[in-house]
Parts: C-alpha cells; structure tokens; sequence
C-alpha cells in the first residue's frame, strides 16, 4: 500500500521535509564565498551535484537569500570544499543564521587557507577544494541554482591513491531528512554490462 502526497494541498515546508528525506544521500558543498567589503564566508548547501564535465561545472542551490548568494552574485567566485566527517560538527555550526557580515570562518573556528585562483579562502581541513568562477544562476520558485565554472581543483595528497581520490579516505558526509547527516557506511562496486556482454535480467541470472 502506498500514501499519496499532493504537493498542491500541501504547505511549502511539510513538502520541503518530504522531499529532504527521500532524494537521500545529498553530497554536501560546503561553500566559501566573500563579500563585497571583504567578509569571508562559509556554509554547507545540500542540494549539490555536477552540472557537466567540458567545461567542468557544478552546481548548488540557495533556498531563499542567504549570504553565499548575494556573495556569488557580487563577486562571481565561490569555493566547494568536501564536507569531511573529521569536521561535522564546524559544518554543522556555519548553518547557523548568522546576522549579515559574520564570518563563519570565525565564528566557527574552521582553519582557513588562500585560494589560488579566486578570492574566497579554501577550508584548510578539507580534503578537496574546486574554485570555481560564476557561469550562470538560474531562479526557480523560492530558489536560485549556481552554477560554477570549475577554474583549480586542489586535493590532498592523503587521500589519493594511484593518483586518484580515495573515498574511504576522504570519507564524505551527506545530508539526509530532519537533523539527520550520514557517513560513508559500506562501498560496494559494480561494474556497468556492455549489450555485448548482456545475459539478461540480474534475477535471472
């Protein structure tokens, strides 16, 4: 038996918590940005993927006009940094509604470091960083998707193996409903079947 939800019958946020608690795991971008006047910013946004590959472009969502935006549309730079699980709590604590012109890095204690290609800083603590340059924001309803053009991508040594990044040693966060955050938890590895290779369904098999 299924429960039918009607987004139409519903309030903005009973759907909001709908939806943040079923398109779950969400990567987490962890967002550095710099005002006008100077002030460094950090929060961690949820709603975050890869938007293409040539040109290398990610993209994060804002819900409402938060600081990283009106940053972002000021300065048209911003920093991804992974959200590793070593610093959860610092993450968590740059969610916090602070008053316009705080710095989360401040604020929160989180070790920073210069960018080399964009004015925002880098987390020092996390294992990879993408400076990234504005390619275009797009509003939709209550939210403003950012995409960015990746310019530098920086990783640490630490966490590559053969050259590549680990993710059992950068062990990521995600985001999941209500207050809840997940850790990494078992990898399994499948290999994608090419049609000249296919046998059928997998419960065929």
């Amino acid at each position: 038996m299924r429960i039918d939800f009607d987004p139409a019958a519903m309030s903005r946020n009973e759907f909001y918590r709908l939806l943040t608690a079923t398109v779950v795991p969400r990567p987490i971008a962890w967002v550095s940005t710099t005002s006008a006047d100077g002030t460094h910013n950090l929060a961690p946004h949820s709603f975050f993927t890869i938007a293409s590959v040539a040109p290398p472009v990610v993209q994060f969502t804002s819900v409402g006009r938060k600081d990283t935006l009106r940053n972002v549309e000021a300065t048209g730079q911003f920093v991804v940094n992974l959200a590793p699980e070593g610093l959860f709590e610092q993450i968590n604590d740059t969610g916090t509604d602070f008053p316009h012109g705080v710095s989360e890095f401040e604020a929160a204690g989180v070790a920073s470091e210069p960018s080399l290609r964009v004015k925002p800083l880098r987390v020092a603590g996390s294992p990879v960083a993408l400076e990234c340059e504005v390619h275009t924001t797009l509003g939709i309803g209550d939210a403003t998707v950012v995409f960015g053009r990746v310019v530098h991508a920086v990783v640490s040594q630490e966490v590559l193996v053969d050259g590549h990044p680990e993710i059992s040693r950068m062990k990521p966060l995600s985001r999941l409903g209500k207050d809840e955050w997940g850790t990494l938890g078992d990898v399994r590895e499948i290999s994608r079947i090419r049609h000249a290779d296919w046998r059928g369904p997998a419960g065929d098999r």
